[in-house]
């Protein structure tokens, strides 16, 4: 008897678990969203960073390169 309390225990909680993931899943998709749009603007901003220290670094050579003291 007391196994079968402990495996009707366990069946009900993968049922409410279950239940609980169903519920989540619009949450869990727009968050899975959110963290896509994040990342994109966090890698999109460092591009725009190194093309703009690339630059700087390009420009200080060429100007120490044209003019040697």
């Amino acid at each position: 008897m007391f196994a079968f309390l402990v495996g009707l225990s366990v069946i009900v909680m993968i049922g409410v678990i279950s239940v609980l993931a169903m519920l989540l899943f619009p949450l869990l998709l727009l968050l899975g969203i959110f963290a896509r749009l994040i990342l994109g603007l966090l890698v999109s901003i460092l591009v725009v960073w190194l093309i703009g220290k690339i630059t700087l670094l390009s420009i200080e050579y060429l100007r120490n390169r044209s003019n040697p003291e």
